[in-house]
Parts: structure tokens; C-alpha cells; sequence
């Protein structure tokens, strides 16, 4: 089957899929309620005794906050093929001449569209609590589209662990698990610096601190750090180097995984 018609393949999954959660916005809005809840949690709450030499508490968390976002975001890729799989819809997908890389591209393709909704309503909600973008315009462009490419990325991962799975409810508990300490061993919401020795290097490693740092230059909420391991130093080429290593990685996993479970 020719990279054309893999490309339609995929196309028209994509759009099959937004049409889906279109008609199901619960979904999409559900996914922001909790990122908006912990930031106003942070912000009024936590963050009152919290303070960040050099810059307000509520732009530092904000950033860490949309990361956190599109990260959990990602877990619905994971959770939409857990339940086609379950629903037998993937059968009806092998008796059609589709490639069938396609449904796994469809699917992230169309998540991430769907999580430029949570973007915009978390950085409504930041700008609402004192966020401020301090960059230039094709500057911020950039920090968002480097948020996107990481959950992109993110959704890949989730993506080989939906196909692995053969329960959606275990799957969805392990992902949050998993989660949770990728978001709090970072710099998401309190800088590296006050770890103890011996974890400050994981969190300074850990890719969640290189795209919230990232982020963090690109908006203008703090300038680019001058000590640390190196994706801190180097914040933005580290975030594209995890990106490409991920996907290097896990679009392969995920393409052969998925081929065997369905039998092709």
C-alpha cells in the first residue's frame, strides 16, 4: 500500500475521531477541569507559601501546570484505543483495505488537536490568575508548539501502552501512577535547586523539566539557567532531543505492537 494512501488512511481517521470527541466535548473540557483546578489551587492555596527568587510564584507554576496538562491529556490516547480495541471496532478496521499504521496516526493526530482546547483554556486560566507572556509573539508561538510536539510525543508512549493493555480501567490507574511522580521529580512547580543531592540530577534529567524550562524561556518567565546538568542549561535543544528519542523509540514499538495484536 503506497505512503498516499496511507496518508488518506490516516486523514480520514483523523477526522473520524474529532468528529467523536466533538460530539463528546465532555471529554475535552473534563481533561481541563483538573489542570484549572490545580492551578487555583496553587495560586491561592499552596503557592501563598511558596516563594521563587526572581520571579512571581503564579508565572513559575503556570508553565508547570500546562505541561502537567497535556501530559494528562495524553493518557486519553491510550484509553480511546483500549476502548476500540475492547468494543471490537479494531476488528471492523482489519476487514477494510486501510493501512492499518493509520489508526494508530489518526488517533494521536487527532488528540493533540484536541489538546490545543486544554491549552487555550489553561492559559486563559493562567492569564486570569497573573500569567503573563513577557516574549515576543513568535517566541510564545514557539513555546506552544513545542508543548504540543512534547505531547505529541507523550501521546506515542500512551499510544504502545493502550495497545499492550487489556484493561482499560487498570490501564487508565497505572498511567496516573506513572504520571505523578514524572510531574513532581521535575521543576514543574518548585525549582531543582532545593531537592536533596541525590535526586536533583533525576528531576534535572527527567524530560518534564526540560520542556517546562523550555517553555518557561520561551514565554519570558524566566531567562535560560547558567548552571545545572545540561537539558537545564540547554532547556529547549534537550526538549527536541527527548522528542526525537521518544519517537525514535515509540512510534515503531507501537506500530509492531499494534500489528500483532490485531494479527496483521
Amino acid at each position: 500500500m503506497s505512503i498516499a494512501y496511507a496518508i488518506n488512511d490516516s486523514l480520514a481517521l483523523t477526522h473520524r475521531n474529532l468528529v467523536k470527541n466533538l460530539r463528546n466535548l465532555t471529554i475535552i473540557v473534563w481533561g481541563a477541569f483538573v489542570p484549572i483546578l490545580t492551578a487555583l489551587l496553587y495560586a491561592f492555596v499552596l503557592g501563598s507559601a511558596i516563594e521563587i527568587p526572581g520571579v512571581s510564584y503564579r508565572e513559575y507554576m503556570v508553565v508547570g501546570i500546562l505541561v502537567n496538562s497535556v501530559l494528562t491529556a495524553s493518557t486519553n490516547t491510550a484509553v480511546g484505543i483500549g476502548e476500540d480495541m475492547k468494543k471490537g471496532l479494531i476488528d471492523r478496521f482489519r476487514s477494510l483495505p486501510i493501512a492499518q499504521p493509520s489508526v494508530l496516526i489518526g488517533r494521536t493526530t487527532s488528540d493533540v488537536l484536541n489538546v490545543v482546547l486544554t491549552v487555550a483554556l489553561m492559559a486563559l486560566t493562567g492569564l486570569a490568575i497573573g500569567w503573563r507572556i513577557r516574549s515576543s509573539f513568535l517566541d510564545a508561538l514557539a513555546g506552544f508548539a513545542l508543548l504540543l510536539l512534547f505531547a505529541y510525543a507523550a501521546m506515542w508512549i500512551t499510544a504502545w501502552i493502550g495497545v499492550r493493555s487489556k484493561s482499560v480501567e487498570v490501564m487508565a490507574n497505572s498511567l496516573y501512577l506513572f504520571l505523578m511522580p514524572l510531574v513532581f521529580v521535575s521543576n514543574a512547580f518548585v525549582p531543582t535547586t532545593g531537592m536533596p543531592g541525590w535526586l536533583r540530577p533525576i528531576a534535572e534529567w527527567n524530560p518534564v523539566s526540560a520542556v517546562v524550562s523550555a517553555c518557561r524561556v520561551l514565554f519570558g518567565n524566566m531567562p535560560p539557567a547558567t548552571e545545572g546538568a545540561w537539558p537545564m542549561v540547554n532547556p529547549i535543544a534537550a526538549t527536541l532531543l527527548y522528542v526525537a528519542v521518544i519517537l525514535l523509540i515509540f512510534v515503531p514499538l507501537a506500530t509492531r505492537r499494534f500489528k500483532k495484536t490485531v494479527g496483521q
